[in-house]
């Protein structure tokens, strides 16, 4: 419709323009053969006429001649009688004769008449000739003086002809027009088939695109221009479609991070409403799901909003945040979005650090402790033997030795048992898988304990391990697990109890289980017996021997083995450990 209408308007304009230039130059070229015409006859070139019709109408003392010859020169001045007429005139202007008896005596006083009567006057020959295309008539008026008379010869054109041609040209210029505006009704028709169609058709494929639908391409019907674009449209959708697929790609693995990645993640807009938050956060925050979070009943007390988003981007802030039993260290900078922000904060549960923190503290503080009580022992009794070697009775000296004796060794087994942690931390003491008896191990480590069972008075004994199949492990390793177990059950029961070594299997693995009725461990400490340094009754301990790491060595060995170690369900006083391991290694 609008290239229809810029054609119809373009036709319009240019036959209005040609219209208005045919109809002014046909007027200016009627004009100027009007005063040529009349130049040939009273102009300079034809000076002998005037002075004729000057010499007759002198002689004869009236207009007959004047009129006879004028009415001879009728054809060269154009005068049909109709629309162009002649008229004679006295010196002050009324009409004596012409071609147009009614129109003379009915002439107005125009412009060039006024110059003839003034030049008569005057004495003056000069002649009434001039033009105005936008009158409504063409006229000259020649001035005759014959000495004693003065007389008009006033040539008149209605300008009836140039009047009549310009309506003939106008109802030309309508039908041209209306041709043309026909021909460009046509034009436009076929011209929106070949340009305004494939542009339609661009403009749909856009639609699609923006739509999310790339797999259709428009087709390419030309080699001009528009082909052209259709082609670079064609392309720029397999580029954009490339380009979403590969955002869409990397958006998939941001979710998918976002969701599943340990760190909390939380975004607030730049009011402090909630963004985002990953389900990490929400565990993190101990927050529901369904409720609406707001920094400022989150975070405000560690950081103001409006401080954190004061912040230039490159900027952050950290600090740590307990929420319940969990610590979390949290970094918290502002992002931009758009010509708005807010504030992106990542949180990390710490919790678990700082409990090695604290444990590592402790297992230094222990360490400094199992060693210093020995050591201040060796070195007080060494400094008694030594400030008064004459002073001591045989015997005190030989318990004094035994006691610097049975320290060294309290300490040599603490290192022993530092240096095994430390080889199985560091990975340097892998066990050594090969084949062995599971039955025979635990005959091994029965018999060793008994002698020390039976001089506590302990009853001790032992299912049937005949049967019991070989398994893969570090032999010198279990009975070490196993040696701990046992000795544990007769150091930690009172003289004169009952301990019960029993053992089987299942489908994959084998079992072995020490029960005593012995003191038992507290509800408050099972959980905690398998810590390094840990001990239940620290004094009683001490006075046993015991350091707190043997059975997180045995813990260690044993998970080594894919095992288990653990506390069973036990009646009564007294404690059952379990120890689990697979029959083949995995």
């Amino acid at each position: 419709m609008k290239l229809m209408l810029i054609l119809l308007l373009l036709i319009t304009s240019l036959m209005a323009v040609v219209g208005a230039f045919l109809t002014t130059s046909v007027s200016s070229f009627y004009i100027d053969s009007f005063y040529q015409q009349m130049n040939e006859v009273f102009g300079e070139n034809n000076r002998a006429f005037v002075s004729s019709l000057k010499t007759e109408t002198a002689l004869t003392g009236n207009t007959t001649k004047m009129r006879e010859m004028i009415e001879v020169s009728a054809g060269l001045l154009g005068i049909d009688n109709r629309s162009r007429n002649y008229y004679i005139l006295d010196e002050n202007g009324n009409f004596l004769t012409g071609s147009d008896q009614e129109g003379g005596e009915n002439l107005a006083m125009s412009t060039n008449l006024l110059i003839a009567m003034n030049a008569l006057a005057q004495g003056s020959s000069a002649v009434g000739d001039t033009s105005d295309i936008t009158a409504a008539f063409m006229d000259v008026a020649i001035p005759i003086d014959t000495g004693d008379d003065g007389y008009i010869i006033y040539i008149l054109d209605d300008k009836s002809t140039i009047t009549n041609l310009n309506e003939q040209l106008f109802v030309i210029i309508m039908q041209a027009l209306l041709i043309g505006l026909l021909i460009s009704v046509l034009l436009s028709v076929l011209l929106s088939k070949t340009m305004v169609g494939p542009i339609e058709k661009l403009t749909a494929g856009a639609e699609r695109v923006a739509s999310g639908d790339f797999e259709e391409e428009l087709p390419v019907e030309s080699n001009d221009e528009i082909g052209i674009l259709t082609g670079t449209f064609n392309e720029m959708a397999q580029v954009l479609q490339t380009t979403l697929d590969a955002v869409e790609s990397e958006r998939n693995k941001l979710d998918t991070l976002f969701l599943h990645m340990s760190d909390g993640v939380v975004a607030f807009d730049h009011t402090g409403d909630l963004l985002h938050c990953n389900p990490a956060a929400t565990a993190l925050l101990q927050q529901p799901k369904d409720q609406t979070l707001r920094y400022e009943g989150l975070f405000d007390q560690l950081y103001p909003f409006e401080q954190m988003v004061a912040l230039q981007r490159s900027d952050y802030a950290e600090g740590e945040l307990t929420i319940g039993q969990r610590i979390l260290e949290l970094y918290l900078a502002p992002f931009a979005d758009g010509q708005e922000g807010g504030v992106l904060i990542v949180l990390h549960d710490v919790t678990e650090r700082h409990r090695h923190e604290e444990r590592r503290r402790e297992f230094v503080a222990n360490v400094s402790h199992e060693l210093r009580t020995p050591l201040t022992n060796v070195r007080s009794y060494a400094e008694t033997l030594k400030d008064n070697p004459n002073d001591i009775p045989p015997d005190m000296m030989d318990s004094f030795l035994g006691i610097i004796v049975g320290e060294t060794d309290r300490m040599t087994h603490i290192v022993q048992d530092l240096l095994t942690l430390s080889r199985l931390d560091s990975g340097q003491s892998e066990p050594k898988f090969e084949p062995f008896s599971f039955g025979d191990a635990i005959d091994s480590v029965y018999k060793a304990n008994a002698l020390e069972a039976k001089r506590r008075g302990h009853t001790l004994t032992c299912c049937n391990v005949s049967k019991l199949p070989t398994i893969d492990g570090d032999r010198n390793r279990l009975e070490q697990v196993m040696m701990n177990i046992l000795s544990n059950a007769i150091k930690y029961t009172p003289d004169g109890g009952s301990i019960a070594v029993t053992a089987g299997t299942t489908k994959n693995h084998v079992w072995m289980e020490v029960s005593d009725n012995g003191i038992g461990i507290p509800v408050a400490d099972q959980g905690h017996i398998f810590e390094r340094f840990y001990r239940v009754d620290k004094a009683r301990s001490r006075e046993s021997g015991g350091t707190g790491l043997g059975l997180s060595i045995a813990r260690e060995i044993v998970t080594r083995h894919q095992g288990n170690l653990r506390l069973a369900p036990h009646q009564g006083p007294g404690t059952t450990v379990r120890l689990t391991l697979p029959i083949t290694q995995g």
